[in-house]
């Protein structure tokens, strides 16, 4: 069963939501929140598996909300997404700097509003399939051959996380190299692990601050 927590200053919203996630048998709502404070003490109750947050609440924002969960050991296992009324932004990035695991905006379709829960869920960033990847492509060139913040990958492994940054799946990713998807998943990982990131969602963001990929129009 998935565990999930609604962080959001809007009731509507809220019980939209819900109603879409109570309908299906492998999710449960465990509890909501008006703001990100309340809902920082809900995350801590109820250690849920996802967390979807407002990015603009009152007391705590959900970036700022976001960044104290990231940084609580003891809740490693809850996984961040972001919701917003806003298109492509600064937004994005800050989430992302913040630990978050994905990026919704609210006027999603409900089918994938629900893949996104399940996605998050099973601890994958929501960066490679439908729901953000017209988000991550606006933002994205072509991946550069250098990264300061990188030397201590492979040329290959570099490879994948600039097209992980590109917000490619791991099948995309695949197809792009010549590889199987396995061989792909490998690359992936041993990125993360050597640079001790949280999910494919901080490599992101580690591309982007070491100039491995480059915000488009610069």
């Amino acid at each position: 069963m998935i565990r999930v927590l609604l962080v959001d200053d809007q009731p509507l919203l809220r019980s939209g939501f819900r109603a879409l996630l109570d309908l299906e048998d492998d999710i449960e709502v465990v509890a909501e929140a008006a703001d990100g404070q309340e809902g920082l003490a809900l995350v801590k109750e109820h250690l849920p598996d996802v967390a979807l947050i407002d990015i603009q609440m009152p007391v705590v924002d959900g970036i700022e909300a976001t960044r104290r969960i990231a940084a609580d050991p003891a809740l490693a296992g809850v996984h961040v997404v972001i919701l917003t009324n806003y298109g492509l932004d600064e937004y994005v990035f800050n989430a992302l700097r913040a630990g978050a695991a994905g990026f919704l905006v609210k006027d999603i379709v409900p089918d994938d509003f629900l893949h996104a829960v399940r996605v998050a869920a099973r601890g994958e960033a929501l960066l490679a399939p439908s729901i953000t990847r017209k988000l991550i492509d606006r933002y994205v060139t072509q991946p550069l051959h250098t990264g300061t913040g990188l030397k201590e990958l492979t040329n290959r492994e570099r490879e994948a996380v600039a097209l992980v940054a590109q917000g490619l799946s791991n099948d995309q990713i695949a197809e792009r190299m010549v590889i199987s998807s396995l061989t792909a998943k490998t690359h992936i990982n041993r990125a993360m692990t050597k640079l001790q990131a949280r999910d494919r969602a901080q490599l992101v963001v580690l591309a982007y601050e070491s100039g491995l990929v480059t915000p488009r129009g610069s």
